[in-house]
Protein backbone atom coordinates (compact mmCIF):
# COMPACT_ATOMS: atom_id res chain seq x y z
CA UNK A 1 0.00 0.00 0.00
CA UNK A 2 1.74 3.42 -1.23
CA UNK A 3 2.01 6.07 1.07
CA UNK A 4 -0.60 8.76 1.16
CA UNK A 5 0.41 11.83 -0.70
CA UNK A 6 -0.03 15.81 -0.16
CA UNK A 7 -3.35 16.01 -2.51
CA UNK A 8 -4.89 12.77 -0.89
CA UNK A 9 -4.35 14.89 2.42
CA UNK A 10 -5.85 18.23 1.58
CA UNK A 11 -8.83 19.15 2.22
CA UNK A 12 -11.55 21.73 0.43
CA UNK A 13 -12.96 23.88 3.55
CA UNK A 14 -15.25 25.15 1.46
CA UNK A 15 -16.54 22.05 0.26
CA UNK A 16 -18.83 19.79 1.71
CA UNK A 17 -17.28 16.75 0.04
CA UNK A 18 -14.53 17.49 1.00
CA UNK A 19 -15.10 17.90 4.58
CA UNK A 20 -17.32 14.83 4.79
CA UNK A 21 -15.09 12.28 3.07
CA UNK A 22 -11.79 13.87 5.04
CA UNK A 23 -13.15 14.00 8.74
CA UNK A 24 -16.90 12.14 8.25
CA UNK A 25 -19.26 12.82 11.33
CA UNK A 26 -16.76 14.53 13.38
CA UNK A 27 -16.34 16.76 10.36
CA UNK A 28 -20.06 17.97 10.94
CA UNK A 29 -19.93 18.55 14.48
CA UNK A 30 -16.15 20.71 14.32
CA UNK A 31 -17.71 22.64 11.12
CA UNK A 32 -21.37 23.39 12.69
CA UNK A 33 -19.16 24.57 16.04
CA UNK A 34 -16.61 26.48 13.86
CA UNK A 35 -19.52 28.23 11.58
CA UNK A 36 -21.91 28.76 14.43
CA UNK A 37 -19.77 29.97 17.82
CA UNK A 38 -16.34 31.19 16.19
CA UNK A 39 -15.93 34.31 14.07
CA UNK A 40 -13.51 33.00 11.96
CA UNK A 41 -15.70 30.57 10.48
CA UNK A 42 -18.73 32.55 8.85
CA UNK A 43 -17.36 31.21 5.48
CA UNK A 44 -17.17 27.88 6.13
CA UNK A 45 -20.71 25.63 4.24
CA UNK A 46 -22.91 24.93 7.05
CA UNK A 47 -26.10 24.28 4.81
CA UNK A 48 -24.48 22.32 2.44
CA UNK A 49 -22.41 20.76 4.64
CA UNK A 50 -25.71 19.36 6.75
CA UNK A 51 -27.84 18.22 3.51
CA UNK A 52 -24.68 16.62 1.85
CA UNK A 53 -24.67 14.76 4.93
CA UNK A 54 -28.15 13.67 4.94
CA UNK A 55 -27.66 12.54 1.12
CA UNK A 56 -24.59 10.45 2.30
CA UNK A 57 -26.71 8.62 4.81
CA UNK A 58 -28.16 7.27 1.74
CA UNK A 59 -25.69 6.84 -0.78
CA UNK A 60 -21.75 6.56 1.05
CA UNK A 61 -19.32 8.72 1.02
CA UNK A 62 -17.93 9.99 -2.04
CA UNK A 63 -14.63 7.94 -1.24
CA UNK A 64 -17.03 4.94 -1.83
CA UNK A 65 -16.77 4.25 1.97
CA UNK A 66 -20.08 3.05 3.79
CA UNK A 67 -23.06 5.16 4.60
CA UNK A 68 -22.57 7.75 7.08
CA UNK A 69 -25.21 6.45 10.19
CA UNK A 70 -28.47 9.05 10.42
CA UNK A 71 -28.75 9.02 13.98
CA UNK A 72 -24.73 9.73 14.54
CA UNK A 73 -25.23 12.73 12.12
CA UNK A 74 -28.19 14.09 13.76
CA UNK A 75 -26.48 14.21 16.90
CA UNK A 76 -23.15 15.56 15.76
CA UNK A 77 -24.64 18.52 13.99
CA UNK A 78 -27.04 19.23 16.68
CA UNK A 79 -24.72 19.13 19.80
CA UNK A 80 -22.06 21.41 17.31
CA UNK A 81 -24.59 23.84 16.24
CA UNK A 82 -25.83 24.21 20.04
CA UNK A 83 -22.38 24.42 21.92
CA UNK A 84 -21.62 26.62 19.39
CA UNK A 85 -23.89 29.06 19.69
CA UNK A 86 -23.54 29.09 22.99
CA UNK A 87 -19.83 29.81 23.56
CA UNK A 88 -20.47 32.36 20.53
CA UNK A 89 -22.69 33.85 22.94
CA UNK A 90 -20.32 33.93 25.85
CA UNK A 91 -17.44 35.38 24.03
CA UNK A 92 -19.71 37.69 22.82
CA UNK A 93 -20.83 38.69 26.82
CA UNK A 94 -17.03 39.22 27.36
CA UNK A 95 -15.77 40.19 24.77
CA UNK A 96 -18.19 42.72 23.75
CA UNK A 97 -17.78 44.16 19.87
CA UNK A 98 -13.75 43.86 20.51
CA UNK A 99 -13.67 41.09 18.17
CA UNK A 100 -16.05 42.17 15.37
CA UNK A 101 -14.22 45.84 15.49
CA UNK A 102 -10.65 43.90 15.42
CA UNK A 103 -11.94 42.38 11.70
CA UNK A 104 -11.65 43.57 8.57
CA UNK A 105 -13.86 41.19 6.96
CA UNK A 106 -16.40 43.74 4.80
CA UNK A 107 -19.03 40.46 4.91
CA UNK A 108 -18.41 39.82 8.79
CA UNK A 109 -19.43 43.69 9.06
CA UNK A 110 -22.55 43.41 6.86
CA UNK A 111 -23.12 40.15 8.60
CA UNK A 112 -23.16 42.13 11.60
CA UNK A 113 -25.24 45.02 10.50
CA UNK A 114 -27.85 42.45 9.47
CA UNK A 115 -27.86 40.67 12.81
CA UNK A 116 -28.33 43.70 14.95
CA UNK A 117 -31.45 44.82 12.08
CA UNK A 118 -33.13 41.36 12.52
CA UNK A 119 -32.66 41.97 16.54
CA UNK A 120 -34.40 45.54 16.22
CA UNK A 121 -37.00 44.26 13.66
CA UNK A 122 -38.22 40.53 14.61
CA UNK A 123 -37.05 40.93 18.40
CA UNK A 124 -35.20 38.51 20.24
CA UNK A 125 -36.62 34.83 20.19
CA UNK A 126 -37.41 35.37 16.27
CA UNK A 127 -34.27 36.71 15.50
CA UNK A 128 -32.62 33.74 17.07
CA UNK A 129 -34.07 31.27 15.57
CA UNK A 130 -34.49 33.00 11.55
CA UNK A 131 -30.74 33.71 12.27
CA UNK A 132 -29.57 30.22 11.89
CA UNK A 133 -31.01 30.23 8.08
CA UNK A 134 -28.82 32.92 6.89
CA UNK A 135 -25.24 32.92 6.27
CA UNK A 136 -22.98 34.89 7.84
CA UNK A 137 -25.89 36.37 10.11
CA UNK A 138 -26.14 32.90 11.81
CA UNK A 139 -22.44 33.22 13.09
CA UNK A 140 -22.59 37.06 14.11
CA UNK A 141 -25.56 37.06 15.87
CA UNK A 142 -24.61 34.79 18.25
CA UNK A 143 -21.99 36.93 19.98
CA UNK A 144 -23.15 40.10 19.25
CA UNK A 145 -26.44 38.74 21.15
CA UNK A 146 -23.89 38.72 24.18
CA UNK A 147 -22.74 41.65 23.57
CA UNK A 148 -26.02 42.95 23.58
CA UNK A 149 -26.99 41.55 26.81
CA UNK A 150 -29.75 39.30 25.76
CA UNK A 151 -30.93 37.40 28.57
CA UNK A 152 -29.02 33.87 28.54
CA UNK A 153 -32.19 32.09 29.26
CA UNK A 154 -33.94 33.85 26.38
CA UNK A 155 -31.16 33.26 24.13
CA UNK A 156 -30.55 29.73 25.37
CA UNK A 157 -34.35 28.97 24.70
CA UNK A 158 -34.23 29.87 21.11
CA UNK A 159 -30.66 29.14 19.98
CA UNK A 160 -31.68 25.58 20.93
CA UNK A 161 -35.27 25.77 19.03
CA UNK A 162 -33.44 27.10 16.17
CA UNK A 163 -30.43 24.99 16.02
CA UNK A 164 -32.34 21.94 15.95
CA UNK A 165 -34.75 22.87 13.54
CA UNK A 166 -32.24 24.10 11.49
CA UNK A 167 -29.78 20.82 11.66
CA UNK A 168 -32.43 18.57 11.72
CA UNK A 169 -34.47 19.99 9.11
CA UNK A 170 -31.71 19.90 6.81
CA UNK A 171 -30.11 16.33 7.70
CA UNK A 172 -33.38 14.78 6.84
CA UNK A 173 -34.30 16.98 3.84
CA UNK A 174 -30.87 15.41 2.45
CA UNK A 175 -31.61 11.75 3.95
CA UNK A 176 -35.56 12.07 2.64
CA UNK A 177 -34.12 13.39 -1.27
CA UNK A 178 -31.11 11.03 -1.25
CA UNK A 179 -34.23 8.08 -0.01
CA UNK A 180 -36.40 9.08 -2.93
CA UNK A 181 -33.96 9.21 -5.82
CA UNK A 182 -32.08 5.76 -6.90
CA UNK A 183 -28.28 5.70 -7.65
CA UNK A 184 -28.39 8.94 -5.82
CA UNK A 185 -24.82 9.89 -5.73
CA UNK A 186 -24.59 9.98 -9.50
CA UNK A 187 -26.08 13.39 -9.07
CA UNK A 188 -24.81 14.28 -5.75
CA UNK A 189 -22.52 17.30 -7.19
CA UNK A 190 -25.52 18.87 -9.33
CA UNK A 191 -27.71 18.22 -6.16
CA UNK A 192 -25.26 19.92 -3.76
CA UNK A 193 -24.65 22.80 -6.23
CA UNK A 194 -28.29 23.80 -6.49
CA UNK A 195 -28.52 23.44 -2.54
CA UNK A 196 -25.63 25.94 -1.95
CA UNK A 197 -27.21 28.18 -4.30
CA UNK A 198 -29.99 27.89 -2.78
CA UNK A 199 -28.80 28.73 1.30
CA UNK A 200 -26.90 31.86 -0.68
CA UNK A 201 -30.53 33.12 -1.49
CA UNK A 202 -31.39 34.77 2.02
CA UNK A 203 -28.39 36.64 1.95
CA UNK A 204 -28.12 37.98 -2.05
CA UNK A 205 -31.21 39.04 -0.66
CA UNK A 206 -30.49 40.73 2.19
CA UNK A 207 -27.79 42.77 0.08
CA UNK A 208 -29.77 44.08 -2.35
CA UNK A 209 -31.73 45.02 0.43
CA UNK A 210 -29.47 47.06 1.62
CA UNK A 211 -27.95 48.29 -0.81
CA UNK A 212 -31.38 49.95 -1.98
CA UNK A 213 -31.86 51.30 1.48
CA UNK A 214 -28.54 53.19 0.97
CA UNK A 215 -29.24 54.11 -2.21
CA UNK A 216 -32.50 55.50 -1.24
CA UNK A 217 -30.47 57.00 1.56
CA UNK A 218 -28.61 58.91 -0.26
CA UNK A 219 -31.36 60.14 -2.75
CA UNK A 220 -33.19 61.65 -0.18
CA UNK A 221 -29.92 63.25 1.53
CA UNK A 222 -28.96 64.97 -1.46
CA UNK A 223 -30.80 68.26 -2.07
Amino acid sequence: MSAPTPSDLAVNLLDAHSLLATFGVIGVAVVMFAETGLLVGFFLPGDSLLFTAGLLCVAGTPDGDARLSLPLVLAASAAGALAGAQCGYLIGRRAGGALLERSRSGKLHEGAARAEEFLAKYGHAKAIVLARFVPIVRTVLNPLAGALNVPARVFALWQVVGGLVWTVGLVLAGYALGSSIPNVDRYLLPIVALVVAVSLLPLGIEVLRSRRARKQQKGTATP
